[in-house]
């Protein structure tokens, strides 16, 4: 309960202090004299608008202090247990600043204090009889009609509502989704790639097949330069003769003779390479088509195709999940209708 209450520079209210006690308390004066500006001063202690034209004309701040007591604590004797001070101070210019027991707090700390401390009734709040939600509580009320199967009922609808909502867009959106996807997924499984490494080794192969002509004689005339009469592999033999049996020489003997069978593979391998690289023209458009399809494929579905296999997971993924969305929906659907039905069958109900 209120017990004391000071304001200062309020309106038309100067200096003011009211002290309260139990039971009922009844303001009276002329119309002007402050009456409505007591129930202000209050309504700012309890967390109320802050006005600066409230302010007293000429003064720098305006100042309302409030002490409440419980109504058990509060004694003949005056005791103090549990007593708290709100304070609230409203500057001409400039935001209100509110104190709590001498500590500084804000506007939203006393509007919580004050739902236990105080109630205010305006002279208009009556008026909430002219809302069409009250009109209707105050019928259902006097006619004692049973609202429990209705309000069931639309929480029912509301919740499925709710849920479909959850799905992720309207029904259109998802059906374009998952054309998108279906596309995406077949043009990635038609494509077929076969893996992360598919570009490189086109690449390579395109390489060798685009001159292989040029291979070809360029591996000729290597193995030639190595095996035949005079070429690198006699020259070789020959170092290795003149240093065979030449202890001080024998280490640089045994690398030559690793250099004479290293020379040998590789003359053995030139030989191979100019006798199984053929052109294939038909082979090589198949590749420059394969390569250009994964070209395509990068730049829709990643920098990479590593990226590109990954998307593609992720694309069957989603679209799994989109469907199964789908069969949820329905079901769904088909319980909105029901739940649409029980609504208007309990409307009807409370309709007679």
């Amino acid at each position: 309960m209120l017990v004391e209450l000071r304001a200062r520079e309020l309106g038309v209210i100067a200096d003011l202090t009211l002290f309260l006690g139990p039971g009922m308390t009844v303001i009276t004066g002329e119309t002007g004299a402050g009456k409505t500006l007591v129930v202000e001063a209050i309504d700012l202690l309890v967390g109320g608008r802050a006005d600066p034209g409230a302010v007293r004309a000429g003064a720098v701040e305006a100042v309302v202090e409030g002490r409440f007591a419980p109504a058990d604590a509060a004694s003949a004797k005056g005791d103090e247990v549990g007593e708290q001070v709100l304070r609230r101070v409203v500057p001409a210019k400039g935001r209100s600043r509110a104190q709590v027991d001498g500590a500084m707090a804000t506007v939203a700390e006393l509007a919580e204090l004050g739902r236990d401390l105080v109630d205010l009734h305006g002279q208009h709040a009556h008026q909430s009889l002219l809302h069409p939600a009250t009109q209707r509580a105050a019928l259902d009320a006097f006619g004692r009609v049973e609202l429990t199967p209705l309000v069931e009922a639309r929480r029912r609808l509301a919740a499925l509502d709710a849920v479909l909502a959850e799905l992720g867009g309207d029904e259109r959106a998802r059906a374009r989704e998952v054309d998108l996807l279906r596309h995406q997924v077949a043009e990635l499984a038609a494509a077929a790639v076969t893996g992360p490494g598919e570009d490189l080794a086109l690449a390579e192969e395109e390489d060798r097949l685009g001159d292989a002509e040029g291979h070809r004689e360029a591996a000729a005339t290597g193995h030639g330069l190595l095996s035949e009469d005079g070429g690198a592999l006699d020259a070789v033999g020959l170092t290795v003769a003149a240093l065979q049996g030449r202890a001080p020489l024998g280490r640089i003997e045994e690398r030559v003779r690793g250099v004479a069978a290293e020379l040998a593979d590789v003359a053995s391998e030139l030989r191979d390479a100019a006798e199984s690289l053929e052109n294939d023209p038909a082979r090589l458009v198949a590749i420059r088509q394969r390569r250009q399809l994964l070209v395509d494929l990068r730049r829709k579905y990643g920098a990479t195709l590593e990226e590109v296999l990954a998307y593609g997971v992720e694309a069957q993924e989603r679209l799994d999940h989109l469907d199964e969305l789908e069969a949820r929906a329905a079901g769904l659907d088909a319980e909105r209708a029901a739940a649409a039905s029980a609504v208007a069958r309990a409307e009807a109900g409370v309709r007679r």
